[in-house]
């Protein structure tokens, strides 16, 4: 079995090398193929107005100055002669979740793969409220989350899982839930500061609701992770919202 390694984290990201040590689990097969930066926003985005410039690490790891993106489609149209059976993406650093997956470059690499046909599944650690990554959840849970996908789970074409890992200590964890995307109710915020001549800059910056950990809903990703639980979210690349298209059919009659 043949295992891709990608992330938004960058190529010396310690998620990535984490990520890389749980796929040798499961194959002995396993290459890397990542951004050569931290690209994490990116999305699903692509490189089309600079060249690209490929870093050949070893016979196993390679990195890109682009996106994941371009990380995952340099690997499969250019790097590896056969399709690889999995693409495993991340471990990111930070949940991404709700609306958060569509800025997140962890979740695009797995969307990338998706669209080549081959099974994809996005890893991120939520980071505690001190900003730091507990691996050792991940560590622990991303195999058996494997285990059981790997040996029973069959992908349907255009779906991919989003994996999200609680912050909270090993004997903390409540278990796994199978989830849906939730939903955010605000937006981030736009932070201003002021440079020495005087002018003003800005950052876009997460909000502190990003750290709240009021939703208890465990039917989706967020309140399943802020209880402390493993968050398994089958995703699909159609975004068609099939209940509107009778209504506006009759619209356009």
């Amino acid at each position: 079995m043949r295992i891709l390694v990608s992330n938004d984290d960058g190529i010396d990201a310690p998620g990535i090398a984490l990520l890389e040590k749980i796929a040798k689990k499961f194959s002995d097969d396993v290459y890397v193929f990542a951004p050569n930066s931290n690209m994490s926003g990116a999305g699903h985005s692509l490189t089309l107005n600079t060249p690209l410039r490929m870093k050949e690490h070893d016979d196993h790891h390679f990195s890109v100055n682009g996106t994941p993106t371009d990380s995952v489609i340099m690997a499969l149209r250019y790097l590896l002669k056969e399709k690889p059976d999995f693409v495993f993406s991340g471990i990111n650093l930070d949940a991404n979740l709700a609306d958060d997956v569509t800025y997140s470059g962890t979740v695009a690499a797995a969307i990338e793969a998706c669209l080549f046909d081959i099974p994809a599944i996005a890893f991120s650690q939520r980071l505690t409220k001190d900003g730091k990554a507990n691996w050792n959840v991940a560590e622990t849970y991303a195999p058996v989350v494997l285990k059981v996908i790997i040996d029973n789970y069959k992908f349907n074409k255009g779906v991919f899982l989003n994996v999200n890992f609680p912050a909270c200590q090993v004997s903390e964890v409540k278990g796994i839930k199978v989830t849906s995307q939730g939903s955010r109710a605000i937006n981030d915020h736009v932070i201003r500061f002021i440079d020495p001549r005087g002018d003003p800059y800005f950052w876009i910056g997460a909000a502190e609701y990003r750290r709240e950990d009021t939703n208890r809903d465990f039917s989706t990703d967020l309140g399943a992770v802020h209880s402390h639980y493993v968050s398994v979210t089958p995703m699909t690349i159609n975004m068609t919202a099939k209940n509107e298209i009778n209504i506006l059919r009759e619209l356009f009659s």
